[in-house]
């Protein structure tokens, strides 16, 4: 028996695995001996746990560079083709499915709009099961080189029995370690203690992965886009509501529930505007989509808050003066409430995300950043940027993805075990695999 906290020939390998495939992930393509010299691996090292990634197809060759009077180094790279990861992004409006390769190349997608029984748990369950057959059929997929299914809900999701056990037993972030599920508590739609991973388990038995929209945009800015390489950074995502995801040394801040990050919900008017949570006071009852559109009250009937948001934009920009007077009010709560975010955190980025954000960020940016320098305390405000993302309205979808990814890296690219298909039902549903 292995002592507890010793780590078995296994362990060591699988951890130099993990290594070089997040190297070449997000640094690649790579030679060889500029991989030993990023991780410190020794040159055996290096050459074993290459050729076995080449083996597996994990890895590919992709050209080759000079060398100083030697002969040319080869260059590898993570093969994009080798596994798939679906996203889903559970809206305002809709519900967004979408797969990707390893390089993150969008290969289909379903939208999936939410009718008139809006964000009813078990429609938005249909929907996503719906999606996910529609994008493998569509494409010819096999479902076995699926990582998993990642998705952003909005709302506190306990983390327990998600999905597939992990990499060799092992449990990752949302992977199975039981028969609970994931737990979903999105106040704002209704959600109370909802077991999404149970009700999409009795439609799959791919990997499931779930946590919250915010969270999820949050790790796809800080893997690739406006968030990349800094380590301690807050990412906002500005919709119909607003969240954040809050960056500590590089890793996610949770909580003791899961629930860190729900900043829409801190208040900025004591015995304010009642929010949709049913408080008073709310930072999304002033600057939520949904609360725009509605304090303004000109948008045009039937055309939904993006045409909303639209709309107000274009009469900001036509001089309206009560358009203008909102969305310069919208800029100073932003604002504050981003100081509030450099006061508490000492961040020293904070990224405005969302399809609502990236939409009014270039008007109100410069308020922004104005009413943050006017209400943070000085020498941490002169620290910290404040910047658009870079990812676009899908980021919550390509985050979603990246859960999965992210179990896959860490496991050094072993494929995760799936359920028993004769098991997909009542017996998945109650969580018994294989």
């Amino acid at each position: 028996m292995t002592a507890r906290g010793k780590k078995t020939v296994r362990d060591l390998r699988r951890g130099s695995r993990s290594t070089l495939l997040r190297r070449l992930y997000f640094d690649g393509p790579l030679s060889r001996q500029e991989l030993g010299s990023i991780t410190g691996l020794s040159g055996g090292s290096i050459s074993n746990v290459t050729g076995e990634l080449l083996a597996d197809g994990l890895i590919e060759e992709c050209g080759s560079v000079e060398s100083d009077g030697g002969r040319p180094r080869i260059l590898l790279r993570v093969a994009a083709g080798r596994a798939h990861l679906v996203g889903v992004d559970v809206g305002e409006t809709q519900v967004r499915v979408a797969l990707f390769d390893l390089a993150r190349t969008e290969l289909a997608a379903s939208d999936g709009p939410l009718d008139d029984r809006g964000h009813d748990a078990g429609h938005v369950a249909e929907l996503i099961l719906a999606g996910l057959a529609e994008v493998l059929e569509r494409t010819g997929t096999d479902p076995g080189t699926v990582l998993g299914v990642g998705v952003g809900v909005p709302g506190i999701v306990e983390q327990g029995v998600v999905g597939a056990v992990g990499h060799g037993g092992r449990v990752g972030a949302g992977g199975e370690a039981g028969g609970a599920g994931a737990v979903v508590h999105g106040q704002t739609v209704g959600w109370d203690a909802v077991p999404l991973g149970r009700m999409l388990r009795a439609g799959t038995d791919l990997p499931l992965f779930v946590d919250n929209g915010a969270k999820t945009l949050g790790q796809a800015e800080m893997w690739f886009g406006a968030g990349r390489g800094a380590r301690h950074a807050v990412v906002a995502l500005f919709g119909s509501g607003v969240g954040a995801c809050v960056i500590a040394d590089g890793a996610r801040f949770r909580g003791a529930t899961s629930s860190a990050g729900e900043w829409g919900h801190t208040k900025v008017h004591v015995g304010g505007r009642r929010c949709r949570c049913g408080a008073r006071g709310c930072l999304e009852a002033y600057v939520g989509a949904e609360a725009l559109v509605a304090r303004w009250g000109a948008a045009p009937p039937g055309g939904g808050e993006k045409a909303g948001l639209a709309a107000l934009l274009a009469a900001a920009g036509a001089g309206d003066p009560a358009a203008v007077a909102l969305l310069d009010e919208a800029a100073e709560y932003l604002g504050a409430a981003i100081a509030d975010l450099v006061n508490l955190f000492n961040p020293e980025r904070i990224v405005i995300g969302g399809w609502a954000g990236l939409l009014l960020g270039p008007r109100l940016l410069p308020g922004i950043r104005a009413a943050a320098t006017e209400y943070a305390l000085r020498f941490p405000r002169e620290q910290t940027e404040i910047v658009l993302g870079t990812l676009g309205p899908a980021a919550v979808t390509v985050g979603a993805a990246t859960l999965p990814l992210s179990d896959f890296l860490d496991s050094g690219g072993e494929f995760p075990r799936r359920a028993d298909a004769a098991a997909t039902g009542a017996g998945a549903a109650a969580g018994l695999w294989a």
